[in-house]
This record gives C-alpha cells, structure tokens and sequence, in this order.
C-alpha cells in the first residue's frame, strides 16, 4: 500500500528537537548508554551488525541520526578510516565531538555535524561515502521516507553501500503491556503525537520537553524507497530480539538482547537490510 503521508502537524520538528536536546545529558548519564565502559573499550556494536557489515577496515562511513555518535565512533574503532555522524540535536553533536576527543580520535577520524537528516547531502564533508549506516530508532522521527531515501541513496559512493538496522515495525501496532494483541493499524500514515516523561535510557528521569511527533514505516515502504533510488537490496533479515523493554514481557536474556519468554511465539523485532550502488 502506498499513499502519501498526510502534512505533518505544526512544529513536529521543533517539538522533536526539544526533547531529543533535554535527554542528551541524560544519555550521557545512563546506564543504558554506559559511556565510561565505552571509553574504556567496551564493545557496543550489535552481533548481527557486525556479522553483515563485515570489514569496515580503510573505508569511509557517514552515519545518519547518530545521536551521542557513540555507534559513529565504534565503526572507527572497528577500523574506518573516516567516520562522519550527522544529527539535529546540537547537543548530541556537542556531546559526540567530547567522546571522540576522550577516546583519542580527532577530527581526522571522526567528524559530527549538526543538522536535519533531509539537508545531509549539503552539509556533510564528502559527497560520497563507502559505508551510509542508519538506524536504531532513527526512521520513525521522519514524516516522508522517499525523501531519506533519494537523501541517503545520493550519499553512497559507487561500489558503497547502505546499511540499516531498525526495529520492526510490526511492534508499532501492538499493546504495550504484553505485545499480544494487535491495537494500532500497520499502514497508518497518521503522525503519532505522544506526551510522556522520561526516556527509554531513564524511564524514571525528570523531564519537561514530552511532546514527540513520530510516523510508523511498514518494511515495504521502505525496501521500495530504497530500491527506486537504485540502490540494489542484497538482503533484509529480521530478528527476534530488541535493544530496550518495548513490552512489558520482555526479558533480558544472557546476550544483553530482549525478547519475549520462550513460552511464547516468535515475531521480528527488529530487521536489517544492505542495499549496494553498483561501481
């Protein structure tokens, strides 16, 4: 089903904005992020991304909504040569250039600039990079995915690829408490505006900027804006696990991952895809 999303609802960047730029320090602060294992050599990447990106070792690598760059600077620790993370939020650059000069990777190695992911393509340092990495809780923040796609898609250099690690949109459309029953509709082209406190880094942090505007993406959406900017799709897996307690059931398993007990059925939580630019 393809339609076009409605307008946005007034505001929804700067509203977005206001509550990503209050939780910076909060991230910064957590656990959940765990900067002081980070610093000293904690590996943060997940398995499965690591397994499909394979050697990043010499190659250039912007990453799209990078947040704290914490993942950016993992990449340039994994071995790419050039690391570039791209994010909105003024104080989430602020506070990605401070980890990189902590963790001794200058601004030859690892650069972030502050700005909107639709303006990506005039403002980041290349024109073209080996490796465009997105993902993580990124794509819901943004109304118009064909626009991110054509903006991402232009980025990737020839014989580059794109890689995006999301969490599955089919969580979008069940309960909160058990994710057992089905109460939203998946192809909803409606803005989500929510009012809630807190951060799923802190669920209990005192917070005052709560309004968020978000859009949910059926997978088909996005394979098919991919694809029309002529990025060729190599694979889109899909796995049973979660980065942070979406539902109420979930349980922290051995592997840091979440997931549902075993006494219940499997669905995807999460799905990655790679889509190449042919050389």
């Amino acid at each position: 089903m393809n339609t076009l999303p409605p307008s946005p609802p007034p505001h929804w960047r700067d509203s977005n904005r206001s509550s990503w730029d209050e939780r910076v320090p909060i991230h910064v602060a957590s656990d959940f992020y765990d900067l002081d294992g980070f610093r000293a050599g904690k590996e943060i990447l997940r398995d499965f991304e690591l397994a499909e990106m394979g050697d990043v070792t010499g190659r250039t690598l912007l990453h799209l909504q990078c947040h704290i760059g914490q993942d950016t600077l993992a990449w340039a620790r994994r071995g790419a040569s050039r690391v570039v993370g791209l994010d909105f939020s003024e104080p989430a650059v602020d506070a990605a250039r401070a980890l990189a000069a902590e963790i001794g990777l200058g601004s030859d190695r690892a650069t972030f600039v502050a700005a909107d992911v639709y303006d990506a393509a005039g403002v980041v340092p290349d024109r073209g990079y080996d490796i465009v990495y997105t993902g993580n809780g990124a794509l819901n923040w943004l109304p118009d995915i064909t626009a991110w796609a054509e903006t991402a898609a232009s980025l990737v250099a020839p014989g580059g690829f794109l890689y995006l690690s999301e969490f599955h949109p089919v969580t979008d459309v069940l309960d909160d408490e058990t994710g057992s029953r089905v109460v939203h509709d998946y192809f909803s082209r409606e803005a989500w505006v929510d009012d809630v406190q807190g951060t799923y880094a802190d669920l209990d942090a005192p917070t005052v900027h709560n309004r968020t505007v978000s859009w949910q993406h059926p997978i088909g959406e996005v394979v098919s804006a991919l694809c029309a900017t002529g990025l060729r799709l190599e694979f889109l897996h899909e796995h049973d696990v979660s980065l942070f307690p979406r539902f109420g059931t979930f349980e922290r398993q051995d592997d840091g991952y979440y997931r549902f007990p075993a006494d219940r059925p499997r669905i995807p939580l999460m799905y990655s895809l790679k889509a190449t630019r042919p050389a």
